[in-house]
């Protein structure tokens, strides 16, 4: 498995201005290229860090989640990372080690590890290796329901977890869920959708889930709201609800993204977080 991780850095002062980046009412890409040093953010809380804040709730776009991109320098990390309540997560890794404390007990995750950081936990992260590590954290505020219990936190890896199958497809298109997807306890997924060379989605996906994919691996050719846009790792496609996407792999080698989306959840119409 590989996962691209943005290098940072600045581009030097002879390069054209040429780029990829796309910003629409239905969809917006953020390709690698942009991810430079001038475009961090730096937390409250954590030393020895640097993020790349890749998507947050806007009004009148995509408004259930935010996804960062984290850096950490040896020595670096948080006691607590989630300072506002109610706050579900989920942390995939891509490059060195995380040590991640969830209720007291510890985790090493590297390259691939995930974890699904329930609201209200008790966590924090560091690194104590001798080299940066840099993870995904993708951020949403915990819908309940009557009756169903909240999920618990709990940690695996991109290694773990089998890819399965879309129907029909001869593994040409398969999806590492890491929740059950009938598990409504949960509110949103956060998977691995990963395409062979030539695989695709052969219809335009039109559906009230907002989506943030991040490519880890390969090139690929989305059409998004009528539109063929080309991406490759370290790409960045993020969609409002019902923008229409479908997708052809580029090879010459697998095509994987990191994927979100809300689910599971009846639409409110009423009090807050209404009509958003």
């Amino acid at each position: 498995m590989s996962y691209y991780t943005p290098p940072g850095g600045l581009p030097a002062q002879t390069e054209l201005l040429t780029d990829r980046a796309i910003v629409t009412e239905a969809y917006t890409v953020i390709p690698k290229g942009v991810l430079r040093d001038i475009v961090t953010s730096n937390l409250p809380g954590f030393t020895g860090t640097r993020s790349w804040i890749i998507a947050r709730p806007i009004a009148g776009f995509a408004t259930t989640f935010s996804q960062l991109i984290v850096e950490i320098a040896p020595g670096g990390g948080s006691d607590r990372p989630e300072a506002e309540p109610g706050v579900e997560a989920v942390l995939f890794v891509t490059s060195g080690e995380l040590a991640l404390d969830l209720d007291g007990t510890r985790h090493a995750l590297g390259p691939g590890g995930y974890a699904y950081v329930a609201a209200g936990e008790r966590w924090s992260i560091a690194n104590e290796g001798d080299e940066a590590t840099s993870f995904h954290w993708i951020r949403k505020a915990y819908e309940p329901v009557s009756g169903i219990a909240a999920p618990a936190s709990f940690v695996t890896s991109d290694a773990e977890v089998e890819p399965q199958p879309m129907p029909g497809t001869d593994s040409a298109w398969a999806t590492s869920r890491f929740v059950d997807p009938d598990d409504l306890a949960h509110d949103m997924h956060v998977n691995i959708v990963t395409f062979a060379p030539g695989g695709t989605i052969p219809f335009a996906e039109t559906h009230v889930m907002e989506h943030g994919l991040f490519v880890l691996e390969g090139k690929g050719v989305y059409r998004l709201n009528g539109d063929w846009v080309e991406v490759e790792a370290g790409d960045f496609m993020w969609l409002r609800a019902f923008c229409p996407q479908a997708c052809y792999a580029g090879g010459p080698g697998p095509f994987r993204y990191l994927l979100y989306k809300d689910v599971n959840r009846q639409v409110r119409l009423t009090g807050p977080g209404a009509g958003e």
